[in-house]
């Protein structure tokens, strides 16, 4: 059965600061305002970032400064709290959620897809239905997050390579050429740049013929974890639960999202902009500002997380008012 979201309600049209001397912090306040539908909004009081970690099959291919299969190891450093979203999560009392949709390893869960993807200059990423498993995956996962009392989502990606899809994705849905969207993903030097941008190459011309149709672009070219990822900031605005957007695989993600539930784009407020040049158009794409510049070129949930004690006082400060 085709994938069909429920049509995506509006947040509250509720008055917005005339006066803004705190910048950026009546931005958050006006958005948060609006997702609760009561002003001043209360602080969130359950955030939780949820991580869909997935190998990438073109990380063979020499993309990433990462070994090829190693994301097995971030998953076990993020659940030591050893990452740099592990630590931003602990100090922000956030929860953190990892959800194994096709990391390259003999472990099995009841999300898994697949172990890895395939590598998407050659091969398809993944099948039909397994595409359409992944973003229903998504959508249980909010649904549940949501079911269990969260009232902030921050979505993240986890896995080696997930740039490389990612960029194809932004590339064929905005019609930018391949040199304009490779960035430096995991720190990678000139060579691995230039075979990153040789892979996107390759991708984008079995991409093309499919550019409009958002779930063949994630099986040709996308991933099981951008697919999820794509369900879930889906199924959060149906249901009504703000998300806070990181980086470029979850923005990538966010733009097909937008095309199967039109809307959900007003559930979303985007945290800041990575140095990723695919982002920033991304973005761009979505007309989302972000709220600030950290100059950050990792991702993987880090600059939202960073960002959510400022959320709590954006609500606070809004009361005072």
């Amino acid at each position: 059965m085709p994938i069909e979201f429920a049509e995506v309600p509006r947040p509250d049209d509720l008055p917005r600061t005339s006066r803004r001397p705190f910048g950026m912090l009546d931005t958050l306040g006006d958005w948060l305002a609006a997702c609760q539908g009561q002003s001043p909004p209360t602080p969130p009081r359950r955030t939780r970032i949820v991580a869909f970690a997935a190998d990438h099959g073109i990380a063979a291919k020499g993309v990433s400064a990462r070994p090829p299969g190693t994301t097995s190891e971030l998953i076990g450093e993020l659940l030591d709290e050893g990452t740099p979203l592990g630590v931003l999560a602990a100090e922000a009392g956030s929860g953190v959620r990892v959800v194994d949709v096709a990391v390259d390893n003999e472990d099995t869960g009841e999300f898994k897809i697949r172990r890895g993807s395939g590598s998407i200059d050659s091969e398809d990423a993944l099948t039909d239905d397994q595409a359409e498993q992944a973003v229903r995956v998504g959508m249980r996962i909010a649904d549940a997050e949501v079911d269990e009392g969260a009232d902030l989502l921050v979505p993240a990606g986890l896995g080696v390579g997930a740039t490389t899809p990612a960029s194809t994705l932004v590339s064929v849905i905005t019609d930018t050429e391949p040199v304009a969207v490779v960035g430096r993903g995991s720190g990678v030097d000139d060579n691995a740049w230039m075979c990153k941008a040789a892979a996107i190459r390759d991708a984008l011309r079995r991409a093309r013929p499919v550019a409009t149709e958002p779930m063949k672009l994630l099986r040709t070219v996308g991933g099981a974890d951008l697919a999820a990822i794509t369900g879930f900031l889906a199924q959060a605005a149906v249901r009504r639960t703000p998300v806070l957007l990181d980086g470029l695989t979850v923005c990538a993600a966010a733009l097909l999202a937008e095309e199967l539930a039109p809307g959900a784009r007003s559930w979303w407020l985007a945290a800041h902009r990575t140095s990723e040049p695919a982002h920033t158009l991304a973005l761009e794409h979505l007309d989302l500002e972000p709220l600030v510049d950290l100059g950050m070129a990792e991702e993987a949930g880090t600059g939202a997380a960073a960002l959510l004690p400022l959320v709590s006082m954006a609500a606070v400060l809004r009361r005072s008012q």
